[in-house]
């Protein structure tokens, strides 16, 4: 939300201040159109060019995530918190048979079914399983540094492709300012064709080609960059409930007393998600 909130700002100010030093909005708005069908044309072929089908799909749900902001609030990371815990527990007190039939088939597990959240997060979900899988088909005989670098893996993996659209944007805000030469220089050609023109109508001319430069520039550094920062920050607000599944699978392997446990998972989120000791405490004991 307030990705569009800034979008329309930066707007407002830059045409609003425009006009009010006295350019005429008249001439900029009628050679936009024709400016951003090369600017942008150029730019979704450059995009096209560069990422597969499934890395633009990934790009398109990327776009939603700016304005929509990180997938897992507060409560969701609480929940994967006491999910996790939970899990640990039936390993450690029932056994890796009890925990077999929720790994295997999360989707019909009762004690997924209490966080459909979580669960839709197929990575996280998988995360959780496949390590707890491996863990039970070992039969206990994995070391925890084993099982902590398997985990590592599987979310170094999953990181990598979702910042992949990120970067993705990142590379279309550096190149939109030479796209917006390439419109501005075929402005120019324009121009020149028409050189026994009035001069009225040689400087109308010339400043649509001018405008070309103006929005690579703007769109480069006003939207497409700032939505490019922007993605990386939920991107990484997105992670910490991977690491916090992991603290607590980790810490329990150690044989750590539960509320250490759940402190080294709470400890790690950053403020916004990270709900306080007693609070998550309760929420256990709710649960």
């Amino acid at each position: 939300m307030f990705a569009l909130v800034g979008v329309v700002i930066l707007l407002i100010m830059v045409f609003g201040g425009f006009a009010l030093t006295g350019g005429a909005l008249g001439p900029v708005f009628h050679a936009i159109p024709h400016e951003m069908l090369i600017i942008g044309g150029a730019a979704v072929g450059a995009i096209v060019t560069g990422n597969s089908m499934h890395q633009l799909k990934a790009l398109g749900g990327a776009l939603k995530r700016v304005f929509k902001g990180a997938r897992h609030n507060k409560q969701d990371h609480v929940d994967a918190i006491i999910l996790t815990t939970r899990l640990m527990k039936i390993l450690r007190t029932e056994g890796p048979v009890a925990l077999e039939s929720h790994v295997n088939d999360p989707k019909s597990s009762s004690l997924f079914a209490e966080f459909p959240r979580l669960l839709a997060n197929t990575a996280l979900a998988n995360l959780i399983c496949d390590t707890l899988t491996l863990i039970v088909v070992s039969s206990g005989t994995l070391e925890v540094h084993a099982v902590e670098d398997v985990m590592d893996n599987a979310m170094k993996t999953h990181f990598h492709e979702l910042h992949e659209p990120q970067h993705a944007l990142q590379t279309l805000a550096d190149a939109l300012p030479a796209l917006g030469i390439v419109a501005a220089v075929l402005g120019v050609v324009k121009t020149m064709g028409s050189i026994d023109e009035p001069p009225a109508i040689l400087g109308g001319m010339i400043g649509s080609a001018l405008v070309g430069t103006f929005l690579g520039v703007l769109l480069a550094y006003g939207i497409v960059a700032p939505m490019a920062g922007r993605l990386k920050q939920i991107n990484g607000e997105d992670e910490q409930i991977f690491h916090a599944v992991k603290q607590v699978v980790i810490a329990s392997l150690h044989g750590w007393p539960q509320p250490l446990v759940v402190e080294s998972a709470r400890s790690g989120l950053g403020h916004s998600f990270r709900p306080g000791l007693s609070e998550l405490l309760d929420a256990m004991r709710g649960r």
